[in-house]
């Protein structure tokens, strides 16, 4: 029997946002609520549940709730779900959550130092009993039954450096920390000025994203030759989390994106019958609570 997860002590993480550029500090807090809630401090406080009915995608996966959103959520979700913590306030006094690097390694030691704490809840599992798929213009996303959560991901885009990229692999907690969390986000020099007419990129550098133009990398090294693939599958698991419950299945996409994965993931919540909800069965990577212990501080 697993339990819902909350952290120990409150911590912050500060920086800027890479769609708005504006700098928020972003403060996850313990919570006996079983349950995952967003709140903007910018805005009186004003609620923004974790729910798949909210989500919405924009070069990134965000919440909308009436006048409210939370954007760039799923670097920070992705953590969350992999150290199985599913009871949080997650305080902003901002519209975005903090890029960091790119990649989700910012969070994973400041999220580890908090500590895991146990709630009386018992946690439950999405598990998949029959296959389910969708596609869209030549993409698509699948889920099937399995034993574990896991995940085969593939891209193609026609650049030298990228091409066709394949991903597969049982989601762990250590190999989530040293294969996924560190592929950062990527973009192409060419479609820059139309992502800032749009509002978007505004805090975006050569600092927190891999940035191509039509024949390398500007800000080399890769910290992988296949970074960009790794990478969709950070932001894959980071829109699982939306489900608010870890999802035992075999989940497939072919050059997906945000706005994919998250049509999948309403569909087969509808899907009813191709899923259950159970107890005392849990993929492995729930049970790497060794992994998930606190590292040294720096100095």
């Amino acid at each position: 029997m697993l339990k819902k997860r909350t952290i120990s002590r409150e911590f912050r993480f500060s920086g800027r946002g890479v769609h708005t550029g504006k700098e928020v500090t972003l403060t996850l807090k313990p919570s006996e609520s079983g349950r995952m809630t967003f709140r903007r401090l910018d805005l009186g406080g004003r609620e923004i549940e974790l729910n798949p009915k909210l989500a919405r995608a924009e070069n990134a996966s965000i919440l909308v709730d009436g006048s409210a959103r939370v954007r760039t959520i799923e670097h920070l979700l992705a953590v969350l779900y992999v150290f199985g913590l599913d009871s949080l306030e997650v305080e902003l006094d901002g519209e975005e959550v903090p890029i960091g690097d790119g990649s989700a390694l910012p969070f994973i030691k400041p999220i580890k130092n908090a500590g895991i704490a146990l709630l009386s809840e018992e946690k439950k599992i999405i598990k998949v009993i029959k296959s389910f798929r969708i596609e869209e213009r030549g993409a698509w996303i699948s889920f099937a039954p399995h034993s574990e959560l896991s995940l085969f991901y593939a891209i193609d885009y026609p650049h030298p450096l990228i091409g066709h990229q394949e991903y597969q692999g049982v989601l762990g907690v250590k190999s989530f920390i040293q294969e996924i969390a560190p592929a950062r986000t990527f973009g192409f020099l060419r479609d820059v000025p139309a992502l800032l007419e749009r509002g978007l990129a505004q805090g975006g550098t050569l600092k927190n994203a891999v940035i191509l133009d039509d024949r390398e990398v500007l800000n080399p090294p890769l910290r992988f030759p296949d970074e960009f693939v790794r990478h969709k599958v950070l932001d894959l698991i980071g829109d699982l989390a939306l489900l608010g419950a870890p999802l035992m299945a075999r989940v497939e996409v072919n050059r997906g994106g945000h706005g994919l994965h998250q049509a999948g993931i309403k569909a087969l919540l509808r899907a009813t019958d191709h899923w259950v909800e159970e107890k005392g069965l849990f993929p492995s990577f729930l049970n790497e609570i060794s992994s998930i212990e606190a590292e040294p501080e720096d100095g």
